[in-house]
């Protein structure tokens, strides 16, 4: 009998928060984490393991392992590698996840090793930033089949854009439809014309909402961005929004959900581009994982600003030395 089994690789801060938020979905009868530290590894599996004897818990089986558990994943979650500090002399500092182009690169590489030697039909669903560069490494040097490979990309961003935009005009986000595209990172963009609430298109904001503010789009992409530094300035790090990214993507899959998000994928001809870079679109995610690429058509404003998330992308991918900058 088939059961539904997750592997967590890496549970650091942010892993191990996916792996707390998956023991808690009841989605997964194995759980399987595999780190670099085995003893956190170990550790961390253990911890969750005590907790299933408490009543509102599953019994679910979770154990430390190693790449052989991947052989039979339906779903594998990639958190490996260092993130991004926080500058204790700067509490304003926005700290570039491209600064980490070099260290994890070497990261997902190794990862992305051991996980194809045993498997390549489980889904992969990357975290490690710079996301979008990492995606591209692992989606396309493993000769993993397209689709099955793909990074978190712009979920949080885009909560966190509905986030701005309900605390402005005084509502609950769940009623804000809108998403950010381009880089998971500093070239992150709001796309302002397909941006609603409920219904109600952003140029028709001013007339339904007179007495607030209108909302500026580079001043909302600037806050965008500016919020996950200030969880990163305040704490140390980020993990809960986005372990809960990972863990929606994971759910969508193993229901087959058809659900569609904005996540990193390489893009196939959108927004004149053929297997050149990786960013964040919406995409329609199930059981194959991105299943369809929609790239929505962008105003003026957006075009100049996917141009320039592409061309900053590309020098992380140079650094890399990844797709046309192998060499």
């Amino acid at each position: 009998m088939h059961k539904n089994k997750l592997v967590v690789v890496g549970v650091g801060h942010v892993g191990s928060y996916v792996l707390a938020d998956a023991m808690k979905l009841r989605l997964f009868s194995e759980i399987a984490t595999i780190d670099i530290l085995e003893g956190v590894s170990r550790g961390e599996a253990l911890d969750q393991a005590h907790a299933t004897a408490l009543t509102y818990m599953s019994n679910v089986d979770v154990h430390a392992g190693d790449y052989s558990d991947c052989a039979d994943a339906d779903v594998i979650i990639v958190a490996a590698g260092p993130s991004v500090l926080k500058d204790d002399n700067n509490p304003d500092a926005i700290p570039d996840r491209a600064s980490l182009t070099g260290i994890n690169a070497e990261v997902i590489r190794e990862v992305m090793a051991g996980i194809s030697t045993f498997t390549k039909e489980a889904i992969v669903i990357l975290i490690t930033n710079p996301l979008d560069t990492m995606t591209y490494i692992a989606a396309s040097e493993f000769d993993y089949p397209e689709g099955r490979v793909f990074g978190t990309g712009t979920m949080l961003d885009s909560a966190r854009l509905r986030k701005v935009v309900s605390q402005h005009y005084g509502i609950d986000p769940k009623s804000v439809t809108g998403y950010m595209m381009g880089e998971h990172g500093l070239t992150a963009f709001p796309v302002m014309s397909r941006l609603n609430i409920n219904g109600i298109r952003y140029d028709e904001f001013g007339t339904y909402f007179p007495e607030v503010q209108p909302l500026d789009p580079e001043e909302v992409g600037a806050a965008v961005v500016k919020a996950a530094y200030d969880v990163l300035n305040g704490k140390g790090w980020t993990n809960a929004g986005v372990a809960q990214a990972a863990i929606t993507l994971a759910q969508a899959v193993l229901l087959d959900e058809k659900s569609v998000y904005p996540v990193c994928t390489i893009l196939r001809g959108q927004y004149g581009h053929d297997g050149d870079v990786a960013l964040s679109m919406p995409c329609l995610i199930g059981r194959n994982g991105v299943e369809k690429k929609y790239g929505v058509s962008l105003d003026e404003w957006e075009t100049a600003k996917m141009n320039a998330s592409i061309d900053y992308i590309q020098l992380a991918m140079k650094d890399a030395k990844t797709g046309p900058f192998k060499g």
